[in-house]
């Protein structure tokens, strides 16, 4: 079983990981354009990953069909 201290340091220290970045962003003046910057990275990976997707499917079809 697992140490209840571990699990709530794991816990707490993701919620920091969590909040502090959101905090960063929104609050400081300096971090804004990081923030923009990360968020137009993922528009372009949420993209890909659609693409990829589609990809896949085309794959999972040529398959169905093949066989």
């Amino acid at each position: 079983m697992a140490n209840p201290i571990s699990s709530l340091f794991k816990l707490v220290l993701g919620l920091v990981l969590i909040a502090l970045p959101i905090y960063l962003v929104l609050e400081v003046g300096f971090f804004r354009s990081w923030g923009i910057a990360a968020l137009d990275l993922i528009k372009g990976g949420i993209v890909l990953f659609v693409i990829f997707i589609g990809l896949v499917f085309l794959l999972l079809g040529f398959s169905d069909l093949k066989g």
